[in-house]
């Protein structure tokens, strides 16, 4: 019998973006898969069930493929992600977010990739439905481009060695069972990948297995998430001393750059060419990629966005944490490191 999928998702008051991800799952070309669906403390629930004898909840209505679903108080994604994986019945546990779409062929295709090359962890890309709104292409373009996060979000070429990310990830439960669980923590992800790969594990990019990501509908939104992503990556620093590379810096040395040419400006207009020229380079970019003006010019704003937001966060964790020592002690990060190896 060919091996089950647990596909494991933790949920927080999203029942539209539920139903969405459960309405491609009934689409799948290979059903040999099972939903693991966790509500971490939802006030909206995003299915309505029956509670059972054992604590588990039944759907009312039939969802078309093998279910598990989980209510829990609320303790935060990864401990959702956690409990998740325990009462998974997959050999091979597979983590997306809620706010994904997978495609007809996701079950199949991924089945495929690890017969042909059976790694411990596999991460794949993310891209835009053709439904998407005009913001939400804007900001994945900014997410996924070369031009602004150097691929290392899942493209074939790319600045930095691939870490796969949980909107679309996956690993053995020997895996599991040798490095433990996600850490209640920003950029818990890459935390997890970190630990794998230094386990041992193999990791591969699978680009052929991708999900649509809707990501943050609107741009204030999309600011703070990515200013947490540039604070996380100083303790990701902290966490594994030398895992910061340059393609890390380089938001936050954008931030700097680009402030300082507009600074120029004052002594000679002509400071500012070389932001117009990467402006222009973006435009034309995300021109050819969506092939439409609007979502082009937001596609830029939204990459200004994703660079000093995470930039800004980025040189602000960099001042506090490292320079000025503040917040959580550096050892009191390796503490963590040292001492949670375990099942969360």
């Amino acid at each position: 019998m060919a091996m089950l999928l647990s596909i494991i998702v933790p949920v927080y008051n999203r029942p539209d973006e539920v139903a969405d991800l459960m309405a491609s799952l009934r689409e799948q070309t290979d059903s040999n898969f099972q939903l693991v669906l966790v509500e971490d403390g939802s006030t909206v629930p995003a299915l309505p069930a029956t509670l059972l004898a054992d604590g588990s909840w039944k759907p009312d209505t039939d969802p078309g493929f093998n279910l598990k679903y989980f209510r829990k108080d609320n303790e935060g994604r990864s401990i959702a992600r956690n409990y998740g994986i325990d009462r998974a019945d997959g050999d091979f546990l597979v983590f997306v977010d809620s706010d994904c779409i997978l495609p007809p062929r996701f079950v199949e295709t991924l089945r495929n990739e690890l017969a042909r090359n059976p790694v411990d962890c596999y991460g794949g890309p993310d891209a835009a439905h053709e439904y998407f709104t005009p913001t939400q292409k804007a900001i994945n373009f900014a997410m996924t481009s070369f031009l602004t996060t150097g691929g290392i979000r899942g493209k074939k070429k790319s600045m930095e060695k691939f870490t796969p990310r949980t909107f679309n990830m996956g690993f053995s439960r020997r895996v599991y069972d040798s490095v433990g669980g996600f850490r209640e923590m920003f950029s818990e992800d890459i935390d997890m990948s970190t630990r794998i790969r230094n386990a041992g594990f193999s990791i591969a990019l699978f680009p052929d297995v991708f999900v649509y990501h809707k990501r943050r509908g609107d741009l204030d939104k999309f600011w703070r998430q990515v200013h947490v992503f540039g604070m996380s990556r100083i303790t990701l620093e902290l966490l594994y001393p030398g895992s910061m590379k340059l393609v890390h810096w380089l938001p936050a040395l954008f931030t700097i750059g680009a402030i300082a040419l507009a600074l120029g400006t004052l002594i000679s207009k002509w400071m500012v060419i070389p932001l117009i020229i990467y402006l222009l380079a973006l435009f034309i970019a995300a021109l050819k990629s969506e092939r439409d003006l609007k979502i082009a010019a937001l596609a830029v704003a939204a990459s200004m966005v994703q660079l000093f937001g995470y930039g800004t966060g980025f040189i602000k964790a960099y001042v506090s944490k490292i320079i000025l020592g503040k917040g959580r002690d550096i050892q009191e990060e390796i503490e963590i490191r040292k001492g949670k190896n375990e099942k969360l």
